[in-house]
């Protein structure tokens, strides 16, 4: 038995006990990604073998944040992918608007800056009033900067490049307030938004939606954590609902393709077929 083969016993004790202590299941998150992570946590706590950090996770319940933290990817921007967004206007926005009540649901929402970017959306076209748009995370650090909503100036001159390509019909500032802490978004654009923890690992189908965005997150899972996910997405759509991946991902020669319509192939983004 080589080092190479020492070192998985070393993760699959590792993603075993996180299970076992605390709940959250790793184990069928992509296996490169989950390797380049823990690898990762063992340098930060200078630590020659990975196992070495084993009683650290059972023993110290505030180790378990590292694990958080190392674990859930927190990259996102304001209208990323701004021609995503372009097609929500055009494609989904016409459906949406012939619903009294408009659920949305912003998977892995990492720091909250889609949810936001949605909320922005729904607001320029007349939807807000009526609509609820919940952010969804794992990683509470992560909710915590959702909820506060403060984003760095630096950062504004990108975001709204993003904006203006996406369609917007302002200055995405006006969403903004500035402060010593930094860009700030306005309560009106907070007041229909609901940031929760929702593990898509273990948890199950979260409501009745008539739009749901998951970008860039399934990318990170391997084939059985995708199918369970994508069952969660399709069994959590309202016939008709929508449905949104990332531009690394796709429903093609997935279990679920033959629930979903394209709507736009590029945006990847899918409708939910009638019975």
């Amino acid at each position: 038995m080589d080092e190479s083969d020492i070192e998985q016993i070393e993760i699959n004790l590792l993603l075993d006990a996180v299970l076992q202590r605390y709940g959250y299941d790793f184990r069928n998150y992509a296996r490169a990604s989950i390797e380049r992570r823990v690898r990762s946590l063992c340098r930060k706590n200078d630590c020659r073998y990975l196992s070495e950090i084993l009683p650290d996770v059972l023993r110290d319940t505030s180790f378990l944040e590292k694990i958080i933290r190392e674990f859930s990817v927190t990259v996102t921007d304001m209208f990323r992918d701004p021609f995503v967004y372009r097609s929500i206007r055009k494609q989904v926005v016409p459906m949406l608007k012939t619903y009294p009540y408009i659920k949305v649901w912003v998977a892995g929402c990492a720091t909250g800056k889609e949810a936001y970017s949605i909320a922005i959306l729904l607001m320029e076209e007349g939807l807000y009033d009526r609509s609820v748009v919940y952010g969804t995370d794992f990683n509470d650090i992560a909710l915590e900067q959702s909820q506060k909503g403060i984003y760095s100036p630096e950062r504004m001159e990108a975001f709204s490049a993003n904006y203006q390509q996406a369609g917007g019909t302002a200055a995405l500032t006006d969403y903004f307030t500035l402060s010593e802490e930094g860009c700030v978004v306005k309560e009106e654009v907070k007041k229909n938004i609901t940031f929760a923890n929702h593990n898509l690992v273990t948890d199950n189908v979260f409501g009745e939606m008539h739009l749901i965005l998951c970008r860039n997150v399934l990318i990170y899972f391997n084939k059985i954590l995708q199918r369970r996910v994508l069952n969660i997405f399709r069994d959590s759509l309202v016939f008709d609902g929508f449905f949104c991946l990332g531009s690394k991902e796709s429903l093609r020669f997935s279990e679920l393709e033959k629930d979903m319509k394209v709507i736009d192939e590029r945006a990847r983004i899918y409708q939910k077929k009638t019975l």
